[in-house]
């Protein structure tokens, strides 16, 4: 196997999506889910190669997820089925105003918990990637899971693969109190740090001051290579080690769908890290790839190709050629 771009694991479960309230005679819309698999999609829509290593069920469900990430474009030779009958996880999604919108999930038991960190040895081994992404749910599922990704950042040194962590809280699945404990033993061993500024603390000790920039450089001093805090409709920031910061704005475009749109701004961002852009020229194609995903409905479709990404730079109602 050749050496792919980006390897990520971590759960994708099929996404059930109302057209409204969950009344009798409503409809729903079947796709998947995962943060991990969205990031690796909207990297290989923007031209690279990427391998996804999660579990799956032994089920109709999990068919559907590796044929859904085949479509895309993303190698899932890494995957694994789970041969103890779990099954594939299930997320429903209630639609509504932002405030009343309701996700729930039902991923007790499931396959992708269960992931092993043999089956994640092998998918890493068999083609090291370059850059290993990881995300703070995976760590929140199981022991197992939790110990698939420990084994990924040892891979990783052990084969001078790059690694972001994405720190993608989620306080159903861990308290604040269990992921830092595990993100603040992982920190010194990340490249490029993904968070918003309301998570940066859960990578530091708790008594520092409420200043992302001030945490950003705490966090620089323990040895990752960079920071990039997301601020939702503000845009991001990125900080380096040698002290330096670069702001992008958000694009302004008309919000669809917030779902999501982490996860394309991570993949515009490693997209442009592989390109060896700068990083102005990363928060860039991240933000924009934001934009796409924040005016499109769903976790994943709205992720721009290459060549998409120009358009919002085009005048209104001009199409480019």
């Amino acid at each position: 196997m050749s050496r792919p771009d980006v390897l990520t694991f971590g759960e994708t479960v099929i996404a059930l999506r109302g057209g409204g309230p969950l009344r009798p005679g409503g409809t729903m819309e079947v796709s998947v889910t995962g943060a991990e698999s969205n990031v690796a999609i909207g990297l290989a829509r923007l031209g690279h190669t990427v391998r996804w290593a999660g579990a799956v069920g032994e089920d109709e469900a999990g068919g559907l997820v590796l044929r859904t990430l085949r479509a895309e474009g993303v190698d899932v030779s890494g995957a694994s089925p789970d041969d103890g009958g779990a099954p594939t996880g299930l997320a429903l999604d209630e639609p509504g105003p932002p405030a009343l919108a309701r996700v729930r999930s039902y991923r007790a038991g499931s396959a992708g918990s269960r992931l092993r960190a043999c089956s994640l040895e092998r998918a890493f081994t068999a083609a090291p990637p370059r850059i290993l992404y990881l995300t703070g749910i995976t760590p929140a599922l199981s022991r197992s899971a939790r110990s698939a990704a420990a084994l990924a950042l040892r891979l990783a040194a052990e084969h001078s693969a790059l690694v972001c962590l994405d720190v993608n809280f989620r306080s159903r699945l861990w308290s604040a109190q269990e992921a830092a404990a595990v993100l603040r033993e992982w920190a010194p061993s990340v490249d490029v740090l993904i968070a918003s500024d309301g998570e940066l603390p859960l990578c530091l000790p708790p008594d520092g001051p409420d200043d992302p920039a001030v945490r950003a450089k705490e966090l620089l001093a323990l040895g990752i290579g960079e920071v990039v805090v997301t601020l939702g409709a503000a845009g991001a920031t990125a900080y380096a080690e040698d002290g330096s910061s670069v702001h992008a704005p958000a694009r302004a475009v008309r919000a669809v769908d917030t779902a999501g749109a982490g996860d394309a701004f991570t993949a515009g961002y490693l997209s442009a890290l592989l390109d060896g852009c700068d990083t102005a020229g990363r928060l860039d194609r991240a933000v924009r790839a934001g934009a796409f995903a924040v005016a499109s409905r769903g976790d994943w479709e709205g992720a721009p190709t290459r060549t998409e990404l120009g358009l919002l730079s085009a005048a209104a109602g001009a199409v480019p050629h």
